[in-house]
């Protein structure tokens, strides 16, 4: 019998000309197909001129669970099982990591096919910085946890991406301004590859004034700037160094521990509590 594997497979963001080689190959010879929604699945195959031989089972967030049981059976006996969500990666803030899970627990094997991610897209047209960035999902519906999942990132200095309803957009960015204040860099990047694309840039304040005049429509992906942190200056920071040195520590020892705390220089930090010493 031979092995089964579970793909994962990206799908086209809106474009169906940015599907690849590999993922009509799938379609076309996977014995199941997991889909988030069998008709965006329909439209997918009907624009890629492809038809799918297996079988087709819906696979979307309120049945994943239930699913599960049936496609590792598939899976024991050889079957190669394509999951597909309704754009992008699968597993990736849409169902399929579960199953992956599942698979990994059983020593089942899991393939991925890459291809188009509304994070790494949004990201790269962001023009904010790109070497150091997290991923967090979906913004939290309730303003409680709103507030403070905002509030972690006060002081997060690599770039931010998530997802948003467009139904959400404009209190979620209102909030943001309260939290995180006007001038903090943000881009909103609407119906990625599609006719309607749009890419807005600016500050906090700017976007809450540009979401609250429009209804906003289609699949919404938010890339937050870094917050800046600007190291203080060693003079401000003299003083901690000679209350540690009151406390018996020597004025060297003392201006280590304080410049390596607050990400100053030793030896400038050195210099300053020795001239507020001798003042």
């Amino acid at each position: 019998m031979s092995e089964g594997v579970l793909l994962l497979a990206a799908t086209p963001l809106g474009d169906p000309g940015d599907a690849s080689a590999r993922l009509r190959d799938a379609l076309a010879t996977a014995d199941v197909v997991a889909a988030e929604d069998t008709r965006r699945l329909s439209r997918l195959t009907s624009a890629l001129g492809v038809s799918v031989r297996g079988s087709v089972v819906s696979f979307y967030e309120d049945v994943e669970r239930a699913r599960i049981p049936r496609l590792l059976e598939e899976l024991r006996g050889g079957a190669t099982v394509l999951v597909v969500s309704d754009a992008g990666m699968p597993a990736v803030s849409d169902p399929g990591y579960r199953l992956v899970a599942a698979c990994v627990a059983e020593g089942l094997r899991v393939r991925c096919l890459p291809g188009p991610s509304a994070v790494l897209a949004a990201l790269a047209v962001s023009g904010l910085p790109t070497d150091r960035f997290c991923f967090e999902g979906f913004a939290p519906r309730a303003d409680g946890k709103r507030r403070s999942w905002l509030a972690t990132l006060a002081a997060e200095q690599r770039t931010t991406v998530f997802f948003e309803s467009p139904r959400r957009l404009a209190s979620l960015l209102a909030v943001a301004v309260d939290v995180l204040g006007a001038a903090r860099p943000a881009v909103v990047c609407r119906e990625l590859t599609k006719t309607h694309e749009e890419i807005v840039r600016g500050g906090l304040g700017d976007l809450a004034a540009w979401a609250g005049e429009r209804d906003v429509l289609g699949e919404v992906t938010v890339v937050l700037g870094g917050a800046v942190v600007v190291a203080p200056e060693p003079d401000d920071l003299a003083d901690e160094v000679l209350a540690l040195v009151a406390g018996g520590r020597r004025l060297k020892d003392a201006a280590r521990a304080v410049a390596s705390e607050r990400g100053v220089s030793t030896n400038a930090l050195y210099e300053a509590a020795v001239r507020l010493r001798g003042t």
